[in-house]
């Protein structure tokens, strides 16, 4: 089959013809219909999350978005067979441990990752481990291409506005970077009946904000962001989602919330961080 590999970290993917992948106990095979490109693959690309323990093995196929179809079934899979059309999550959870069975897989003990832990979606065929507990099956009404965004972005922005944001109607959503989770963010906060307010360096990507669902828009390559959204909100976000693990932006965030207010960091660091940022502390601790 055809994939494209990380060989070696910041220089451009090599194009390789590989062995079809054959389905051990518990895994089924896919072939790839459509696969995304997340901001994930430019951080396992860059080098980094060293600092958290996640080095790749090189060379690796990326890719954790994706639709298909399942052409291949191993033994002990009862639940996914030859002909569905599945995606799947990101992160590949065991289906058993206390986490899996209280519905929080995304703090599986024995999780994977796809694209990262081993070989992912930038290839014809990828074999999907646990299928019965990851293989999430698709209506007729999902295409491929839409099932590609589910499974990463959509999944972890939905989560965030609504888990762990616990949005209701009416309240003030800051979205902080306009990419594909914070996008997916904008779009799911307004559907929720949330004021958006996003936030980026670039006009074009706001604009995208506008047209899927927010309110407002921030430059804040141009304006101070903090008094903007205060401003627009009349004291402060009741929730601010950070969609990018830049320092300036996550305390631009918690400046910008309201007393009571909350943060849901989701972006995560790279280099320039290394997984640490500061925090107004005096501000939290005041909220």
């Amino acid at each position: 089959m055809k994939a494209a590999r990380l060989v070696q970290r910041r220089r451009p993917l090599e194009l390789a013809d590989l062995p079809d992948p054959a389905p051990g106990t518990g895994e089924v095979v896919v072939q790839v219909e459509a696969e995304g490109i997340c901001r994930t693959d430019w951080h396992v690309w860059n080098g980094d999350w060293e600092w958290v323990g996640l080095t790749p093995t090189l060379p690796l196929v990326m890719g954790h978005e994706l639709g298909g179809t399942v052409v291949a079934v191993g033994p002990g899979v009862s639940a996914i067979r030859a002909g569905d059309r599945v995606t799947t999550p990101f992160h590949e959870a065991c289906g058993r441990c206390g986490y899996c069975m209280s519905g929080r897989s995304n703090l599986c003990d024995d999780m994977e990752f796809l694209g990262l832990t081993h070989d992912g979606g930038y290839a014809r065929y990828v074999a999907i481990r646990n299928a019965d507990f990851n293989c999430i099956k698709l209506p007729d009404s999902i295409d491929a291409l839409s099932a590609a965004a589910i499974g990463c972005r959509y999944m972890t922005a939905f989560h965030a506005v609504t888990r762990q944001g616990r949005l209701t109607a009416g309240q003030w959503v800051a979205v902080y970077g306009a990419g594909g989770i914070g996008l997916s963010a904008v779009q799911i906060a307004a559907a929720l009946g949330g004021r958006v307010i996003a936030v980026d360096l670039a006009d074009a990507k706001l604009g995208k904000a506008i047209g899927e669902g927010a309110s407002h828009a921030v430059n804040a390559s141009a304006q101070d962001t903090v008094a903007a959204i205060r401003d627009i909100t009349g004291g402060g976000a009741d929730l601010a989602i950070g969609g990018i693990g830049v320092a300036s932006l996550v305390e631009s965030a918690v400046l910008s919330l309201r007393k009571g207010g909350r943060l849901v960091q989701v972006g995560l660091t790279s280099q320039a961080e290394q997984g640490y940022v500061p925090i107004p502390l005096d501000h939290v601790i005041e909220a």
